[in-house]
This record gives C-alpha cells, sequence and structure tokens, in this order.
C-alpha cells in the first residue's frame, strides 16, 4: 500500500478542489465519526479524496511524489552525493554487496540504494551527473522514503536532452533536545553519556528487509526462503544541557557512530564483551547528528533516530557560535 504523509494528502485536496485544509479536515473527521472510529485519519482522507475526484497518487516525475509503496517509481535527478560501495558475507558464505548514492531536483532529495549487481551503477555515475531511474520500489527506512533497485531496475546515465537545473537542498535546523517534537528532523550537538550494546537481527541478504522466522525457516516477502544475514541497531543517550534523548543508531549510522567497519561491528556477536571498552571511549565524546524525533509508544517517549551523524569539529563549532554573537 503507497503511504501518503496526511499533511500532503490534505494539501493536495486543497489545492485540487479550492476547499480551505480547516473544511477538509472536518470532513475527515465527521468521514471517522460515521464509520465508528474503525478507519484511520489517512483512510478517511483517501475516501474523501475519491469522493471529490482528487487523484492523490498521480506520476509526476518529481522527487516530491515519490511515496513508500511504490513498485515501480520512475524519476529523473542529479546526483549530489555518491557513497562507498560495501561488500559483506552471507551466513551461507556467498558474497553480497551494497551501495546508494543521493540525487536531488528542485522538489527535494532522495536516497537510492542499490543491491548486488545493481551496485554496478556507483562506477558509471559520478556527482552532476542526472540519471533517470525506472523500475524502482520505494520503501520507509527509519522514517526516511529510500528508493531500492532490484534485478528488473534500470538506471540511464545523462538522458540525453534532460537536464535539472537547481536541486532543492534538504534544510534542517539544530534544536536543543527540550524542544523536539514528534516526527520533526532536526539536528542536535550533543555528547554521549550512556552506550547500550548493539542488537543483532536477521534480515533479507537480497533486499535487506528484516526476515519472518517461523520454526527455524527465514523467509522474506519478496525472496521467500532465504539463509539470512545479520543487520544491527545501537541505542545511546545523548545529552546537550537542555535534556537527555535516546538516540537509535541503524546499521551503517552505527558503523559511523562507532567509526567502524560492517565486518567489525558484527564481529562483536560473536564476543559481546570486546564491545566494553567501545562504549566507555565513547562516553563524552561530542556528535552532529541529524536525524527524525520518533515517538516510542511501548515506553511512552520520544526517541532520535539518526540519519546523517559526524563527530563535532570544535573549531567549527565554535566559529558558529563567534559568528552568532556579532
Amino acid at each position: 500500500m503507497i503511504k501518503i504523509p496526511l499533511s500532503e494528502m490534505i494539501a493536495k485536496i486543497a489545492q485540487k478542489t479550492g476547499l480551505s485544509e480547516d473544511d477538509i479536515n472536518k470532513k475527515i473527521d465527521a468521514k471517522c465519526d460515521s464509520l465508528s472510529g474503525l478507519i484511520s485519519k489517512e483512510g478517511a482522507a483517501n475516501i474523501i479524496a475519491n469522493e471529490l475526484g482528487v487523484k492523490l497518487f498521480e506520476s509526476s516525475g518529481k522527487i516530491k511524489d515519490i511515496y513508500p509503496g511504490m513498485r515501480n517509481a520512475e524519476f529523473l535527478g542529479k546526483v549530489v552525493s555518491i557513497y562507498e560501495k560495501k561488500d559483506f558475507t552471507r551466513q551461507d558464505g556467498s558474497a553480497g554487496s551494497v551501495a546508494s548514492f543521493l540525487v536531488g531536483d528542485e522538489t527535494g532529495m532522495i536516497r537510492v540504494v542499490c543491491w548486488n549487481t545493481q551496485t554496478d551503477i556507483i562506477a558509471k555515475i559520478k556527482e552532476e551527473d542526472v540519471v533517470r531511474v525506472q523500475g524502482a520500489f520505494v520503501r520507509e527506512n527509519r522514517g526516511f522514503k529510500e528508493v531500492h533497485l532490484n534485478d528488473q531496475s534500470n538506471v540511464i546515465v545523462n538522458p540525453e536532452g534532460e537536464t535539472i537545473d537547481a536541486v532543492k537542498k534538504s534544510s534542517v535546523e539544530r534544536k536543543k533536545i527540550k524542544d523536539l517534537q514528534e516526527d520533526e528532523r532536526a539536528e542536535l550537538l550533543a555528547t554521549v553519556v550512556q552506550v547500550f550494546d548493539p542488537r543483532f537481527f536477521e534480515v533479507c541478504p537480497d533486499c535487506g528487509t528484516r526476515l519472518k522466522e517461523e520454526t527455524g525457516v527465514f523467509s522474506c516477502a519478496k525472496h521467500g526462503e532465504v539463509s539470512p544475514e545479520f543487520s544491527f541497531v545501537l541505542n545511546a543517550v545523548l545529552d546537550d544541557g537542555s535534556d537527555t534523548i535516546r538516540a537509535v543508531f541503524f546499521r551503517e549510522q552505527a558503523e559511523e557512530f562507532l567509526g567502524k567497519s560492517n565486518d567489525e561491528v558484527k564481529a562483536f556477536r560473536s564476543v559481546p564483551e570486546a564491545f566494553d571498552p567501545i562504549k566507555i571511549e565513547l562516553l563524552g565524546e561530542q556528535f552532529k547528528i541529524t536525524g527524525r524525533v520518533k515517538k516510542n509508544a511501548f515506553f511512552e517517549r520520544l526517541e532520535f533516530v539518526a540519519q546523517k551523524v559526524e563527530k563535532a569539529d570544535a573549531k567549527e563549532e565554535l566559529e558558529k557560535l563567534e559568528k552568532k554573537e556579532v
């Protein structure tokens, strides 16, 4: 199912019908009440859009109109960043690889993830190239949408006659922990005050999706029964002087946070006690982290899901502070 944020649904309905957002919200609430609360606001918005003849999922070829759940996405983008290809060994001893690159247009930016043979595209592109991505599927990854390439996907480099002049950069405001709100993106400058042991879980070796296990057999919704690969997640507590928050670092972000390779982190699964010195070394270290605020419903608390992780540069931060004070 294609997932589009409620706020964007309302904005599209307002744009196509001329109704105010307040009127649309009233219609959504009324629809929820008429169905005795058995439908979400997103579901009600879908019904309202259909009743008003508004198409919510028109394909524009623009990055802003790419949503999780799309199975055959096509769009044009300019290459903004290219990330290093990483090789790994699956549990069955076979080799795999993953790479990614960031593309953008005038409406936004999105990460394109390549698996196995599709990683060959990394050697064929460079920053500022224009690429047409075809036949990709889109999924949500820790609150961020990503485009994934499979065997049927195709990337055309610098298609004839296609240009992109401007790329809309994602501007993220630096905020204090005490001021964070659910579902917003922000940048934190904070100090590590506690680090927890990494947790490992089984994922599909071909697409990275978390696997379901039944009587010792692991299966992927897309690839069926597979021999699992392991991924990991790491939690730490950050303090910026205003408050503390638990930060969540998934695989690549955990590698950046720890300064370790994928294989080095996975080695802690066999020798967990070797991680103890790492936890101590990280205490007091300052990081600049961009991510999204999420509500942990089980513990009823806000958490910060990391997307970009950098060691803080004391000289750079001091210069920023001095400029702000001038």
